[in-house]
């Protein structure tokens, strides 16, 4: 694992010419984490996902009358999305999000941690904006001691829970809880997986 401040562009690389398999693979929703956080929401609340990857998660919380809005950065990853979804898939980094209290929850399964560590801190910052007043703010990560890439050429910002911790403590967050629990990821290794979850 080579350490590097920021992403070179395999992980663009990686999800523009495997966007097909990847979509498809055989994946269990986090059901648990989406109940969760959906039960932290009023009916019918507009949610924004970063990251949604072949647009599974997006349409369980659509199943569940939510108004969801789903990005990606990978546009050919957007296009899977949509052919599953029906509707419009944004395509856009984290980094250009812009938005004034239009969501009451953004929903990050798995998509922050591509977010070179220089950047992460600023990208938790511009979420709060975007969130209505007691918004609820949902990531998770592959833990680790330093950033780096995986076998795939995926980079990884591999944080602890304390780097995130001080990071929600320096941008204002409310309330916030991060758990950790074994898993493995899209290249079937063991990973120690960290869901972070926060109000505005």
């Amino acid at each position: 694992m080579d350490r590097t401040a920021v992403p070179d562009d395999t992980t663009s690389s990686f999800y523009r010419e495997h966007a097909t398999a990847y979509a498809a693979r055989a994946r269990n929703l986090p059901i648990r984490r989406l109940d969760t956080f959906l039960s932290m929401l009023p009916p019918g609340a507009a949610i924004l996902e970063l990251g949604c990857g072949g647009g599974q998660d997006s349409a369980y919380m659509l199943s569940k009358g939510f108004d969801v809005t789903p990005t990606d950065r990978s546009a050919e990853l957007a296009s899977q999305a949509e052919a599953l979804l029906g509707r419009p898939v944004g395509i856009m980094a984290f980094e250009e999000l812009d938005a004034d209290e239009t969501f009451h929850g953004v929903w990050a399964e798995a998509s922050l941690l591509h977010v070179p560590r220089a950047s992460l801190a600023d990208v938790i910052e511009r979420i709060r904006p975007a969130l209505r007043p007691a918004g609820a703010f949902h990531a998770t990560f592959k833990a680790g001691d330093a950033e780096g890439h995986d076998g795939l050429g995926r980079y990884y910002n591999y944080p602890s829970a304390e780097l995130l911790s001080g990071m929600l403590n320096r941008t204002g967050w409310h309330d916030a809880a991060i758990s950790e629990s074994d898993g493995s990821g899209y290249d079937g290794k063991p990973t120690r997986w960290l869901a972070l979850r926060a109000q505005k």
